[in-house]
């Protein structure tokens, strides 16, 4: 069952969207070399319940860190540790999903850790891009699928990889509800989208093939070849004539 959430209900995902959105911009600063992946976990954790929302990736199924904290290769689900230091040249991937008042919001950001090569500067800016190329067809009465054929149109046009096995999805009382949100397609198919539907989108892109692998942790997903992985997400509203973004500012 898709959800078709309220005006009301609407309102409280992007109050749980604007602590996920203070959550990245706070972390911002501690992006750097010499810091553990570890610490990225703890302080959005702390950060998050500071403003009184509930960290949610926490034991979901059995998670161990507070957020997501995915680095270079490691395309999602990356688990803080200690030992893994960042290095400049590095990129580094936070997924936040906040609960808050009984509504989740669901957010990534693909940082650079200090001065990086071109091929991870090209991965940054076009996943980035392709994401908001797939939100300009969200409207009431648009197939799902076109939004999914947009983002693989832009990424291979610009020579990158589109996972298959990861996807966005609906969200909101639960982190993960129906419908799945593909980062690839055919246009004009699929769902149909209806005002009130609450859809987080996410491209999942690689600098190489887009095949994954899952490691030994039996929760960090890598990209089989070894080359760099980014990801962007926002949790946007559909509405009438176009969506709404609710982990924006």
């Amino acid at each position: 069952m898709i959800n078709i959430y309220s005006e009301d209900e609407i309102a409280k995902i992007k109050a749980s969207g604007h602590i996920t959105y203070l959550t990245h911009q706070h972390m911002k600063s501690f992006i750097k070399p010499g810091v553990s992946t570890k610490f990225l976990d703890e302080e959005a954790g702390r950060f998050i319940r500071e403003l009184g929302g509930i960290p949610a990736c926490k034991g979901f199924e059995g998670y161990p860190g507070n957020i997501c904290v995915s680095v270079n290769d490691e395309v999602v689900h990356g688990i803080g540790s200690e030992n893994r230091i960042l290095k400049e040249g590095d990129i580094v991937t936070l997924d936040i999903v906040t609960l808050y008042q009984g509504y989740h919001s669901d957010s990534a950001v693909t940082h650079a850790v200090g001065k990086i090569n071109k091929e991870k500067e090209h991965l940054l800016t076009h996943t980035e891009k392709s994401l908001y190329v797939g939100l300009k067809e969200i409207k009431d009465g648009a197939k799902l699928g076109s939004v999914g054929a947009r983002i693989q149109q832009y990424a291979e046009h610009h020579g990158l990889g589109v996972i298959r096995e990861l996807v966005g999805h609906g969200v909101g009382h639960e982190m993960h509800e129906s419908p799945d949100v593909p980062n690839y397609g055919k246009y004009n198919t699929g769902v149909t989208l209806k005002a009130g539907m609450v859809i987080a989108v996410e491209p999942m892109l690689t600098a190489g093939k887009r095949y994954v692998a899952m490691l030994d942790d039996d929760w960090t997903i890598v990209t089989e070849d070894g080359r760099p992985s980014a990801h962007f997400e926002h949790t946007v509203a559909v509405t009438e004539d176009g969506y709404e973004i609710l982990t924006g500012e």
